[in-house]
């Protein structure tokens, strides 16, 4: 396939691009500065700028554009940045998709979404026909699906990836708690009854090839592991991987002076959500239990 590719200089973005090219697929990547190769293009998404050119003749466009979520405080400014990284780009991307004839434009438009989308629901069963949840976070998921409305309204199949937290050394949730738990103070967050809808990063990379390859899948996806655990589970099986202990509880009130809002919609937050439409197109993961998954991911 003939893949282009937007935010490829995030930890998902590389990583994807890598794996994309291993498989046999020609990669271009879309890029905010002059192009300095062939196969990049330069593109100025938070105004919209994107020569509809450059998509034509592609067979499929992946978005995973967007500031970290956990990356600052959420102060009014950061968190108009975490809207516009996402509704802009994929606005942008959706539009020019859509002035395209038909010959020539790309027939699958991936972008990414989060399962933020679902809000803090408790040990409430979540799949893709679970409804909107309350919050900052899921009003900006909501706002981001619905900037690929172009795409859609022009016929080409969009899938929209909820992703849940990615486990994996280099990056993510492990990047921050494996020094932790290695220096002897890992444990859980706040009560520890929260469930975290995990997924390693070689199937998270397997399961976005897999929605390009699936002409059945469109609309939202949840792109998380098939067995979610609450924080707790996670913290002692860590622990117990990384031969450390996982006793020192960090309270909610202290993860709320040092994340501000995003303790409670992130942290602190539950979502039990389910890969549903992955599973229904046949998708098998590699990692379906939180132990194999931690001692794969503690050398990726």
């Amino acid at each position: 396939m003939k893949l282009t590719l937007a935010g490829a200089s995030g930890f998902l973005g590389q990583a994807l691009a890598q794996s994309l090219t291993e498989r046999g697929h020609h990669v271009e990547t879309l890029v905010r500065r002059p192009a300095r190769q062939a196969s990049e293009i330069e593109w100025q998404p938070e105004t919209g700028t994107l020569d509809p050119a450059a998509l034509s003749g592609q067979d499929a466009v992946i978005n995973l554009c967007g500031a970290g979520v956990g990356d600052k405080r959420w102060t009014p400014s950061y968190k108009k940045l975490l809207v516009d990284s996402r509704v802009q780009p994929t606005g942008a991307i959706a539009t020019a998709l859509a002035s395209l004839d038909s010959h020539v434009r790309p027939a699958v438009f991936v972008s990414a979404s989060a399962i933020g989308y679902f809000g803090d629901r408790a040990a409430e069963v979540l799949t893709e026909s679970s409804s909107q949840g309350s919050g900052f976070l899921a009003d900006l998921v909501a706002q981001w699906e619905a900037a690929t409305s172009p795409a859609v309204d022009a016929g080409v199949r969009v899938a929209t990836l909820r992703f849940g937290p990615v486990l994996a050394a280099s990056g993510g949730i492990l990047a921050r708690l494996i020094p932790l738990f290695k220096l002897g103070l890992g444990g859980k967050l706040g009560s520890g009854d929260q469930f975290l809808s995990w997924i390693t990063l070689a199937d998270e990379l397997a399961a976005v090839h897999h929605v390009l390859q699936s002409p059945s899948l469109s609309g939202p996806v949840n792109v998380v592991g098939p067995a979610p655990v609450t924080n707790a589970e996670l913290s002692k099986a860590l622990g117990q991987i990384l031969h450390r202990p996982s006793i020192f509880p960090t309270p909610a009130f202290g993860l709320r002076l040092v994340l501000g809002e995003f303790a409670d919609e992130g942290a602190l937050a539950s979502q039990r959500a389910l890969p549903q439409a992955l599973l229904d197109a046949g998708f098998a993961f590699e990692h379906s239990d939180i132990r194999s998954a931690l001692h794969w991911a503690r050398n990726h």
